[in-house]
């Protein structure tokens, strides 16, 4: 079988559609208020030195995936120790994707339809992208990558009728502390998330390519989403958009351009079903990845299939209501991730610095 291989331009449209991902539906920062754009801004620097070192470790070991690192670092039982929560933590991660997806759909689309349904059919299609494999994905992003910035691009022209740039005032009105909470909350949802792109970016063609993927896609990404955030304040104000399940979809709906050009939502459906496509897809390879080299399996692509089945039954049963979902995703989230989000890759890339400088550990 040959080598995947991604080249940047993909690999960039698959980590911004990433970045994008649930944020097309829940939002992030709400601590902040009308002030979130500003926390934006600020978890894009304060996630550049975490995005250096997942960088880092891509570059120093190109061609393996972070399973194979952590192996190498730690050793067998210690290494495989921390591939088994790796493994948990990107499972866990595609299981909460996709419940967000499902309570979008079941509360906005097809209120009569179980959320199930939903669950299940966009994991047939991501099924389908992990069976073949990153570098399909890779160039269906490239597409999708383009379509939606279009969508973005209309909407926002669209939005600037029904703006009330006079509901983002006072800036920094509550003060500091709540803009300083936001930043964390979307420096850990959905930037630092990066830290999937180890298990899977094991195909790129050169090795200072994950520095060019993830510093640009942060810069990108970053900015789209503040962009976005600010359109959804101006449009209903941050008393109505703290009240709602998922904000982007009631602000476009908000939209109308006399009595022809209405139900602007709709648009919002192809970015959020894209973008959430991509990021399962992606955590479904690098779960698949994470068993198969715990359990030392062939290939990946052989375990797709119950995998992604047992991701739908778990995200369908993981939350009793969308509250709880929302509850977990805003409140419990930015600190139950900073283990594998922060503190084990600052300790995984320690080591390898240590091992490289008393030449115990050979990389390229």
């Amino acid at each position: 079988m040959n080598k995947e291989t991604i080249s940047d331009s993909q690999g960039f449209s698959i980590v911004t559609l990433f970045f994008l991902g649930s944020i097309a539906i829940l939002g992030t920062a709400s601590e902040a208020k009308n002030d979130s754009w500003i926390s934006i801004l600020i978890a894009i620097v304060l996630s550049i030195p975490v995005i250096f070192i997942y960088a880092r470790i891509l570059s120093l070991f190109p061609g393996k995936d972070f399973f194979d690192i952590l192996t190498i670092v730690f050793g067998k039982w210690i290494g495989n120790f921390f591939c088994i929560i790796y493994t948990w933590y990107f499972f866990h991660l595609g299981t909460l994707v996709l419940r967000n997806f499902g309570d979008f759909m079941n509360t906005l689309a097809f209120p009569e339809t179980p959320s199930i349904v939903s669950i299940l059919f966009i994991n047939v299609l991501c099924i389908l992208s992990a069976k073949y494999g990153i570098e399909v994905l890779g160039r269906s992003s490239k597409v999708l990558l383009i379509i939606c910035v279009i969508v973005l691009l209309i909407i926002q022209v669209l939005s600037i009728p029904q703006s009330h740039f006079n509901y983002i005032k006072p800036i920094l009105g509550n003060g500091l502390l709540p803009v300083l909470k936001g930043a964390f909350s979307a420096f850990t949802f959905p930037f630092a998330e990066s830290i999937v792109f180890l298990g899977v970016f094991s195909s790129l063609k050169k090795k200072n390519s994950p520095y060019k993927i993830l510093f640009s896609a942060l810069l990108i990404g970053g900015v789209i989403i503040s962009i976005v955030q600010i359109r959804n304040i101006v449009l209903i104000g941050n008393n109505v958009l703290s009240s709602l399940y998922f904000p982007s979809y009631i602000a476009v709906g908000r939209i109308h351009i006399g009595d022809f050009f209405e139900r602007m939502e709709v648009t919002v459906s192809i970015v959020l079903v894209a973008s959430i496509f991509v990021k399962i897809s992606v955590c479904l390879i690098a779960t698949c990845k994470g068993i198969s080299k715990i359990f030392n399996t062939k290939s990946y692509k052989s375990i797709v299939i119950p995998t992604s089945l047992l991701m739908s039954y778990f995200a369908y049963f993981i939350f009793d209501s969308t509250m709880e979902m929302l509850n977990f995703a805003t409140v419990v989230y930015k600190f139950y991730v900073i283990p594998f989000q922060i503190i084990i890759p600052i300790i995984t890339i320690i080591f390898i610095e240590i091992k490289r400088k008393k030449g115990i550990l050979k990389t390229t």
